[in-house]
């Protein structure tokens, strides 16, 4: 039974972690994005958030995206400076073509910095790109 079961495997869409400027407060935040590059329309997106390490752990955020264009992309948080040096997950799920898509993403322990910058898909910024 379970041999009949399909998981499709995600592709074309992104967790990138930015640093912009943010007129309200004057100063660098760390921005999450969820980018979709793929070619259809993505549906009913949520994300899931964690970030631990072996002795700390944050709340569980849930965040309802809904539907992201094809080509374009949508934020998902703002994350503090503190957090960078724990392992952040996000845990999304979302419908495409007519199937139900869930994958997990990693940003492992202090691999979020600028020296880990690259051109980002779609977004025409700079950041740290998990595929």
């Amino acid at each position: 039974m379970k041999k009949d079961i399909e998981i499709p495997v995600v592709e074309g869409v992104y967790i990138a972690v930015v640093k912009e400027w943010d007129d309200e407060f004057l100063a660098q935040d760390w921005n999450a994005y969820i980018i979709n590059d793929r070619d259809t329309v993505i549906e009913m997106v949520l994300v899931v958030t964690k970030g631990y390490d072996e002795d700390r752990k944050t709340s569980l955020l849930r965040h309802g995206i809904g539907t992201i264009e094809p080509k374009s992309f949508s934020k998902i948080e703002m994350i503090q400076e503190e957090l960078l040096s724990m392992n952040n997950e996000f845990s999304v799920t979302f419908f495409a073509d007519s199937k139900l898509y869930d994958k997990k993403y990693l940003f492992e322990q202090n691999t979020i910095n600028e020296n880990a910058f690259q051109d980002l898909p779609v977004m025409e910024q700079r950041g740290v790109l998990i595929k």
